[in-house]
This record gives C-alpha cells, structure tokens and sequence, in this order.
C-alpha cells in the first residue's frame, strides 16, 4: 500500500503535468480500437508491454483470462460482467479487433493441470470450470517444448477465443468483417510476447517481422 501511495504522489509531481491534456479529453469519452482480455496475475502489465496509452484499450481482467461461453438467448452461463463487457465494447465502443491474452507460469493453468478438485476455495473452483475445454486442446498445436502448464496456457487462450465466437454479437461482426479476433501469450521471464499464426498452428514471436505480417493482414 505505502508503494501505491507513493506512485501516487510521484505520479502528480511528475508525470500528471504532460498528460493533462489527455485526461481532460478522455473525460469526454473513450474510443478505444480494442477489448483485451487478460489475466489478473499482477506481472501481466498489458499497457507496459503493449506500450499503450490511457484510452487504448478496453481491458477485461479475470483468473486465468477466461471468457464464460454463451448459453441460450444470448445469455453468459456465468456472471454477466465479461458478456457485458463484449457487448459494450461491441455496441457502443465499435471496437474492432478482440486479443485474449494467456500468459507463462498461470496459477489457473496450473491448478487445472492438478484438477479443479484440489481448490479448497468454493468460488475459485466454480470458476475455472471455464477452463476446463482447454485441456482437450493439449497436444493439438506446435506448443515448442513447453512445460505442460504453459502449453495448457496457449491452448486455453484458443479456447476463449471459440467462448468469444458463441456470442451472437461477435459472430455477426466476424462475419462482416467489422471485427478481428487474435490471440496473444506473454512469455513472463523474457518480457516477449507471442502471437497465434493460425496457419503455422502455432504462437510465434511478435518482432518487427511478425509486427509487419499481422499489420499487412489488418490491411486487407
């Protein structure tokens, strides 16, 4: 907390002056181009490796970046915040590109690799039941001689993506092409961060070169 505090007072000594400006107008809305979808862990600093400004993104974070599939009518099966998230991302933001982003070393991961039924905590347990399809994505992918739990990692991030695609207003604008789904994975030790190349069937380094052919094909 005394770290907190003290972020605090530095950021109004020394950073608050050149960004005013940006606040005042972010005061008057938001526009962000995309929803992310993360996880909780505190080493997952999404606008730190993204270099992303305030106003960039609309971030949903939860345990293990997980989003609950759309059950019938176009109701969430789980709490309603991260459906309520997509549909105003969607509806009233028009964001046009969704990244769920999975992570190395995830407590989620490696809980449900020991199984959900060695979770003492009753909410955490439910939870991750969200996870659970992930694992049969194991073994399905070129996951580069990962540890399991991080190969689980990548493959749960495929699956919250498939979670994202049962929601009516997702699909309508995938297939209109008014919205791109893309999924990341940050490699914590190296600070690097990886993204899925369907075509290669697996998640490769976002360099310049990698940088480039995602651009090439947002261009299109």
């Amino acid at each position: 907390m005394k770290k907190l505090l003290n972020g605090i007072i530095d950021f109004r000594k020394n950073v608050l002056p050149s960004c005013r400006e940006t606040f005042s107008r972010l005061a008057l809305g938001q526009s962000p181009d995309s929803l992310f979808f993360a996880c909780s862990d505190s080493r997952v600093a999404v606008n730190l490796f993204a270099s992303a400004d305030p106003g960039d993104l609309f971030v949903v974070r939860n345990v293990g970046n997980l989003v609950p599939p759309c059950g019938e009518r176009g109701v969430s099966t789980a709490d309603e915040s991260e459906a309520a998230a997509i549909e105003f991302a969607l509806t009233n933001l028009k964001v046009s590109d969704i990244i769920v982003c999975g992570h190395s070393e995830c407590g989620a991961m490696q809980a449900l690799i020991h199984g959900r039924e060695t979770i003492s905590s009753p909410n955490l347990r439910a939870w991750l039941r969200h996870g659970e399809a992930s694992r049969s994505k194991l073994g399905g992918f070129h996951a580069q001689g990962l540890s399991e739990h991080n190969e689980l990692s990548q493959a749960n991030v495929l699956q919250q993506i498939e979670h994202l695609k049962t929601y009516p207003v997702v699909r309508e604008r995938v297939f209109d092409r008014s919205l791109r789904i893309h999924g990341w994975w940050f490699e914590l030790s190296r600070a690097e961060v990886y993204a899925f190349e369907e075509e290669a069937g697996r998640f490769v380094l976002i360099d310049e070169d990698e940088a480039t052919r995602i651009l090439r094909r947002l261009e299109e």
